[in-house]
């Protein structure tokens, strides 16, 4: 190593002289006496510092070889590569086989909800959810053999999957019916569940009004995939061949950057708008924000006063340049509703799926979600149920169970946990909420425990009454609920009593919704860990479904039977 130093020191002695040769000015070497004046050849120079570089090299090879050859010879290295060598082929292959690939896929965290004390908190509050991308979700990852994340089963989006029959309202002055029922739970002998329905008025397609879509269309890299954005291409062709010649549809596509496919075009112009949706391709990062922008900014320009103005943002929600945080996204959304201009989320493939922003960007926005996993979930979402993914009849749409203490002493409520409200949100008509579209049915189901029933699972505390506040035994509770109209500020109450005499003692005797969304709500709950449902069972749930299938013209109940079979395999 010492004579490594000194050639260091030879070559900073030389990069000096180089150095002070090339910096000294004409003027100050002519002031010199002639002798002083000593520069080298700059080429001499650089032949110096290469000869001296290209020796310390060959001295370090020398060096390292000598280190591994030490290694090579020791008796651990030597007995490694014996076993190396002794190893079969097949070992070797298995040992270099590929990990498996990184699931980036992001659910919202929440808990399920509590039990509440009817003394202590007769109030429940919360905001309608007409949302079911989280079956479809579901479904996928079932027929995919894996057991669902927890944090990807929102019971409610699982139990308004299906449409129930409900009766519908007579009159579009008041757009909603609803529909209460009380009988036992198929969990618990000892509690009851308390089934509440709405039902919002119908619209046939052909008197809905002129529609103003924008297609806001992901073609960034994560989107180059068959269920991603080949998918997405077959979705959106259904969609387009439903479309009329008042229409106008306009495509917008974002990936690193964000730009317009197609102008603003007469929806009877298919084969320009399928021309546009068939030359979309992936590649490049995801700047989702600057898209969204781009988006809205088509829709009001091409704004249809009185008719359906919608960005449908088609996605799998993987943004990572440009706006990314999840609160900025959701704010940016919140500010163009004002406008009327709704927004639907259609969510598209695994791995590093956002359902948490595409729920979330959706709510925000006055619209709805949805997963698409198969062409026929497409076909659900954007052909059979084209008027309520299109058209608001109403929105803030929210709920209030007003429990009387003097019946019922426990109560909870099954999923909408990220649906909450406080208490004084419900007659606030600043706060905002779900939105409802033509014929949608909206269901929430309570389990309570009656007083004086072995179904009470809180015991009262040391200082307070178990002694009847109100002496009213009729009641069991109040439903409440509040909706504005499309284009009104102000909400309208509509108020429901549920009684007591309307306790239907067998669960036989129940209706056929009444039966089959417990029996959803028991897969629910049984995925998410079956904390309340004590030794409920996919069998039970099974037959519970079978027996309230009822009239099933999609086939959607007999799926959902192979699904809850599937789920008790895994």
């Amino acid at each position: 190593m010492g004579s490594i130093n000194h050639k260091i020191i030879v070559i900073s002695a030389i990069t000096v002289l180089l150095v002070g040769a090339c910096t000294v000015e004409p003027t100050d070497q002519a002031n010199l006496p002639a002798a002083t004046v000593r520069v080298e050849p700059e080429q001499q120079l650089f032949d110096d510092e290469v000869r001296v570089v290209e020796e310390l090299k060959r001295e370090r090879m020398q060096e390292t070889d000598a280190v591994a050859s030490k290694v090579a010879g020791s008796p651990k290295m030597k007995h490694r590569t014996d076993l190396y060598a002794a190893m079969p082929a097949s070992n070797i292959a298995q040992l270099r086989a590929p990990s498996d690939p990184v699931n980036r896929e992001n659910y919202a965290h929440f808990t399920d909800n509590p039990l509440h004390r009817v003394a202590e908190d007769p109030f429940s509050t919360f905001s309608i959810d007409v949302d079911a991308g989280a079956y479809s979700n579901m479904r996928r990852m079932l027929n995919a053999g894996n057991r669902p994340v927890k944090d990807a089963i929102r019971i409610e989006e699982l139990i308004n999957y299906f449409s129930y029959d409900y009766p519908r309202p007579k009159r579009r002055g008041t757009p909603f019916s609803i529909t209460t029922e009380v009988g036992p739970s198929p969990w618990n002998p000892d509690t009851h569940l308390l089934h509440v329905g709405i039902q919002g008025y119908d619209v046939l397609r052909a008197q809905l009004p002129s529609s103003n879509l924008v297609f806001l269309v992901d073609v960034s890299g994560s989107m180059q995939s068959p269920d991603k954005l080949g998918l997405l291409k077959s979705a959106l062709r259904l969609l387009v061949r439903e479309l009329k010649s008042e229409d106008r549809v306009s495509i917008v596509v974002y990936a690193g950057a964000s730009g317009v496919v197609l102008e603003p075009t007469a929806g009877d112009q298919v084969a320009t708008i399928t021309a546009a949706l068939d030359g979309l391709t992936a590649g490049g990062s995801t700047n989702g924000g600057a898209g969204i922008r781009l988006a809205y900014g088509l829709a009001q320009q091409s704004f249809i006063k009185g008719g359906i103005n919608r960005v449908i943002l088609a996605t799998d929600g993987d943004f990572n340049v440009g706006t990314v945080d999840f609160e900025m996204l959701k704010q940016l959304v919140e500010e163009r509703r004002e406008g009327g201009i709704g927004l639907t989320t259609l969510g598209f493939g695994s791995g590093n799926y956002n359902d948490h922003l595409m729920e979330q960007l959706a709510d925000a926005g006055n619209g709805n979600y949805a997963y698409i996993d198969t062409l026929s979930e497409a076909r659900k979402a954007l052909v059979d149920e084209m008027s309520s993914t299109l058209l608001t009849i109403a929105k803030d749409v929210k709920i209030q169970v007003e429990f009387n203490p003097d019946t019922v002493a426990e109560y909870r409520l099954i999923g909408y946990e990220n649906r909450a409200l406080a208490r004084e949100d419900f007659s606030n008509d600043k706060v905002d909420a779900g939105e409802i579209g033509a014929g949608h049915s909206v269901t929430a189901i309570y389990e309570i425990a009656l007083a004086g029933s072995a179904g009470r699972r809180m015991g009262g505390g040391r200082y307070q009454s178990e002694q009847p506040a109100t002496g009213n035994i009729r009641d069991l509770a109040l439903v409440k609920l509040r909706y504005k109209k499309p284009e009104g500020e102000t909400s309208t109450l509509i108020e429901r009593p549920v009684l007591k005499a309307d306790i239907v003692k067998d669960l036989g005797l129940t209706s056929e919704p009444y039966r089959f969304s417990a029996a959803v709500a028991g897969l629910g709950q049984i995925l998410r860990g079956g904390k309340y449902t004590s030794d409920f069972s996919y069998p039970e749930v099974l037959a519970l479904a079978r027996g309230a299938r009822g009239d099933d013209p999609f086939g959607y109940r007999g799926e959902f039977l192979q699904l809850a079979n599937l789920a008790s395999s895994l």
